[in-house]
């Protein structure tokens, strides 16, 4: 059998050594478009390197593509696969799924949470960092997967998990999906293959996550936030007619972290063994996610706040009304396919000045021009240093400063990770 792994970063490096241990008398070989030195590589590993690379895979009888790589850029006669399929062909345990434009790593974060403060054993994988594959083995079947699918993991999927969740969606990773038609048809395959006895969720009045939640055949579709189930009355959460626990058992920011926890409650109160201690406790437990409106660090009575993954508008307009204090927002970087004209008519709402970097400064400015919002400028040669300073040079005593950029962070940085530490570093090293 002759086998391809389709792409050598993360993913693929375990995808490598998954299909290395379970295939030994397959034929296998690293496929990259990405010229890999040498040593880079597992010691005597076959290797087809190159701009064209995924067009040369007629002769394998198995593609194994990493998930940022799109089915229609390989070519082959064989059977095209990926590590999700293969995780959700193989887990004994019941699975939970989280995908959305944006909240879907906070969702789950907190559904792993409330599980394991109630005593469940969990695995936390996916998109939020833990390639599925590298714990499959150790996955029993009382356990609890709770899996964050991007819609490049959905792409092809071909089962869905028992419970699903879909969060806010929005037009996202238009630069490498078709449309945006392509993008929802991803994104569906959450719920597509649901059976009876599954369940979806969905975030009411959003009409692309209905649509999502809708496209299966589970026999509980509901929306994640209403009045005979998980809801936020005066400052307590409820089940119904039944108070949960107190709103400020949530550690984290925002309208939408408190949208995140309906969620993440909904899909943990399916599960045996969750009651309302558990899920105070879990929810009380988990104080965010790196890069996701993280507070940073206060300067001459200014606070920092690192919100690198807000790579959407919807994104940034969580961000800017988790808070009431006077703003200032780092807006821009790479093209992905996103229309800022929402984010323009939310800005004047607030008291917020506005700095614009990276290759859509001038698509954002266009969209701020015609709804006549003036205090923005255009960071020029934007080094996160000099971002950082200006911020700190226009922000007034009392304010907040947020990089929440509503944009991909290439072509500045090497990811949003990357660009969300050098927004740190640059924070910590401001005069005192």
């Amino acid at each position: 059998m002759k086998i391809a792994i389709a792409g050598y970063g993360l993913e693929g490096k375990s995808n490598y050594e998954y299909w290395m241990q379970h295939y030994p008398n397959a034929d296998i070989t690293i496929v990259d478009e990405q010229n890999y030195a040498a040593e880079a590589l597992p010691d005597e590993a076959s290797a087809i390197l190159g701009e064209g690379a995924f067009q040369q895979l007629h002769d394998f009888d198995l593609v194994i593509r990493t998930a940022g790589l799109a089915p229609y850029k390989i070519s082959t006669d064989g059977k095209i696969w990926s590590a999700t399929n293969e995780f959700f062909e193989k887990c004994p345990a019941h699975i939970i799924g989280v995908t959305g434009s944006k909240g879907k790593g906070t969702t789950a974060s907190l559904i792993d949470s409330i599980l394991k403060s109630a005593g469940r054993k969990t695995w936390l994988v996916g998109n939020i960092g833990q390639p599925s594959l590298d714990v499959l083995s150790e996955i029993q079947p009382d356990d609890i997967v709770v899996y964050e699918l991007s819609s490049f993991q959905l792409w092809d999927l071909e089962r869905s998990p028992q419970t699903a969740i879909v969060t806010i969606i929005e037009p996202d990773h238009l630069d490498v999906h078709v449309d945006f038609d392509d993008y929802i048809a991803a994104k569906s395959n959450i719920t597509k293959h649901q059976t009876a006895g599954n369940a979806a969720f969905y975030y009411p009045g959003n009409a692309y996550s209905q649509q999502i939640a809708e496209a299966g055949n589970g026999s509980q579709v509901a929306p994640y936030i209403n009045a005979t189930g998980v809801h936020v009355l005066g400052n307590s959460f409820y089940n119904g007619e039944q108070e949960i626990c107190s709103v400020a058992a949530l550690q984290i920011p925002g309208q939408h972290n408190i949208e995140n926890a309906c969620a993440a409650i909904s899909a943990a109160l399916l599960v045996d063994g969750v009651d309302n201690d558990a899920i105070e406790k879990g929810l009380s437990a988990f104080h965010g996610l790196p890069h996701r409106l993280h507070f940073v660090k206060e300067v001459n009575e200014v606070k920092y706040f690192d919100d690198s993954i807000a790579t959407t508008p919807g994104s940034a307009i969580a961000a800017l009304k988790a808070f009431d204090q006077p703003k200032v927002i780092i807006l821009g970087g790479s093209f992905k396919g996103s229309d800022f004209m929402e984010l323009a008519r939310e800005i004047p709402t607030h008291d917020v000045q506005v700095l614009l970097i990276g290759d859509e400064a001038s698509r954002i400015s266009e969209s701020l021009d015609a709804v006549e919002f003036t205090h923005y400028e255009v960071i020029e040669d934007p080094t996160m240093t000099r971002i950082v300073g200006r911020a700190h040079e226009i922000a007034h005593p009392g304010s907040v400063v947020l990089l929440s950029p509503a944009a991909a962070s290439f072509g500045l940085f090497k990811n949003y990770a990357d660009r969300g530490e050098q927004f740190i570093a640059a924070v910590e090293a401001l005069p005192v």
